[in-house]
């Protein structure tokens, strides 16, 4: 008998309780399962696969910010899932990320898609790697934080040099729109910038 599963029921996460020398064994172990993802920080290890709508909305929202930096002339580096990392405090893989200006070991900018934990809870791992601006997607909203000195603060409209005038509401409307038809909403957000 063959079982469908549900597109959403694929996501796993599991945390466990560790030290840095235990993640550094435990990602050198998946290094070749690009699948997997691995964060650590405040003694927590994170495994997490990402599953179908996860990854169709990382996918929806990354096409849709690199569209805007290109017709608007910025200049960028796509880092995609790379490991943002401070040696011993800090390690994680956000979903889509980018480096503005020039490459970076820290990207300017992190996005993630928040399913089923995470969100804002992530803010004090991203504040230990001094990444400048994270963005949440999760429920079809879109919050994005920026790091001031004393941690970071909910905005309305990005602060990244070059995203400022990034209109959010048009970005909200097409990513929940590229849910159903991504060829539309991309076409929409064109003619919206």
């Amino acid at each position: 008998m063959i079982q469908v599963l549900d597109r959403e029921t694929l996501e796993q996460r599991v945390v466990l309780q560790g030290t840095w020398a235990q993640f550094k064994l435990i990602q050198k172990a998946v290094e070749d399962s690009p699948k997997v993802r691995l964060s650590f920080f405040a003694g927590a290890i994170e495994i997490f696969m990402p599953g179908f709508q996860h990854e169709n909305f990382s996918e929806i929202i990354g096409y849709l910010v690199t569209t805007f930096m290109l017709m608007r002339g910025v200049k960028f580096y796509p880092s995609g899932s790379m490991t943002q990392e401070k040696t011993g405090e800090a390690s994680t893989q956000a979903d889509k990320s980018f480096c503005l200006g020039e490459v970076k070991s820290i990207p300017d900018l992190s996005i993630e898609i928040v399913y089923s934990s995470g969100g804002l809870k992530k803010l004090p791992k991203y504040k230990a790697l001094g990444v400048p601006e994270v963005w949440f997607w999760e429920d079809g909203t879109l919050r994005l934080y920026h790091l001031r000195e004393d941690g970071y603060e909910e905005v309305f409209r990005s602060e990244l040099s070059g995203l400022e005038t990034l209109n959010i509401e048009l970005l909200k409307r097409c990513i929940l729109m590229g849910e159903t038809n991504f060829g539309e909403a991309v076409q929409v957000f064109q003619q919206g910038i």
